[in-house]
């Protein structure tokens, strides 16, 4: 797991001097990963152009199945083999045509990379579904959720680890220049922790999963990936603490669904990076980039940190994916969160 960025200097405890090694450098804006439209060379250029600091490889579900979140998550599954049913994605015996096409999305994107981006330097992200979404989206062959079976998950979360380990490889190989952070999406994370997730017939819901079973598990992916490691999750009641405490080296969440300020609190003190969203993603008049800078500053205030550690504690990203947005709104929200982080950094 790669030094997470500390709010302060690294110092040399021998000569009270700062630390020859410096921190990760995380760059001051990113998205979350999703944009609308399909082109996959199209959507990298955008990226590349308005998240020169920190790009990231975008997904684009608007192609259909197999671009969606637990299916491009499925194709980097590793011995195990998936299927598309009137109910969603199925672990099944042996895979056909949609995880076929979920691979050919994923090896296109990966083409898109070379052709746009080989020259590219510095972080660059991808994203993935995380173990217990990409549990709680997919059925066992019975057609209950993979997520209440401990054998199942475990398998998926070997599966991914090993699948995601080399796709960064092959990322990395693709774009020497690239320091690649990997993202895991855990939306599902809360419904997992409050039994909240419906069954497959949708008349009752699975049962609560223990928050230390969600943590151990996690921890096992992230430790297993060999790049640092952003746990996202916009969702209401995302648990930053769980997701700190599991490894990871940041967390990135929707700053208007967080009312834990202990817990980001920690998370700081930690050294744990943080990925506020600072836009909706989906289409909303703006403000101007520097009044979102000025709401930072007054929240970063609020947690009673210094001001000037500020721009390298934080990351900015829109809220959440921008798939359902229009294509001219994904671009200035990603505009914004770069502009926004410009007044972040010192005078």
């Amino acid at each position: 797991m790669a030094p997470p960025i500390d709010p302060a200097p690294p110092v040399d405890p021998s000569t009270g001097d700062d630390a020859a090694e410096p921190a990760f450098a995380w760059g001051p804006a990113t998205g979350v990963g999703s944009l609308p439209g399909t082109d996959p060379a199209e959507a990298l250029r955008t990226v590349t152009g308005e998240l020169p600091g920190f790009a990231h490889l975008p997904e684009l579900p608007a192609r259909g199945a197999g671009a969606d979140l637990v299916g491009r998550s499925a194709a980097l599954l590793v011995d195990l083999a998936v299927d598309l049913t009137p109910a969603g994605w199925r672990l099944v015996a042996r895979g056909g045509i949609d995880q076929r096409r979920a691979r050919e999305f994923l090896a296109r994107d990966l083409d898109a990379l070379s052709e746009v981006a080989e020259t590219y330097e510095g972080p660059f992200k991808l994203q993935a579904a995380g173990p217990w979404t990409l549990a709680a989206g997919l059925e066992r062959t019975r057609g209950d959720r993979a997520v209440v079976d401990p054998g199942a998950r475990r398998d998926l979360a070997q599966s991914l680890t090993e699948g995601l380990a080399a796709h960064v490889a092959e990322v990395g190989a693709r774009v020497p220049g690239a320091r690649v952070v990997v993202q895991l999406d855990e939306p599902s994370v809360p419904a997992v922790l409050q039994g909240g997730l419906p069954t497959i017939s949708g008349f009752g819901k699975l049962a609560a999963v223990e928050a230390s079973v969600v943590q151990q598990e996690l921890a096992g992916v992230v430790a297993g990936l060999g790049a640092p490691v952003v746990v996202h999750c916009c969702a209401n009641r995302a648990p930053l603490e769980l997701f700190r405490a599991a490894g990871a080296d940041a967390v990135s969440f929707d700053l208007g669904q967080v009312q834990d300020l202990d817990a980001i609190g920690t998370a700081v003190d930690a050294g744990t990076h943080l990925l506020p969203g600072v836009v909706p993603g989906t289409d909303a008049t703006l403000p101007a980039a520097k009044a979102t800078a000025s709401r930072l500053r007054a929240w970063w205030n609020e947690l009673g940190f210094p001001a000037e550690h500020l721009h390298a504690a934080v990351t900015l990203t829109p809220a959440c994916g921008l798939a359902g947005a229009t294509p001219g709104y994904a671009r200035t929200a990603m505009t914004h969160v770069r502009e926004a982080a410009r007044y972040l950094q010192p005078e």
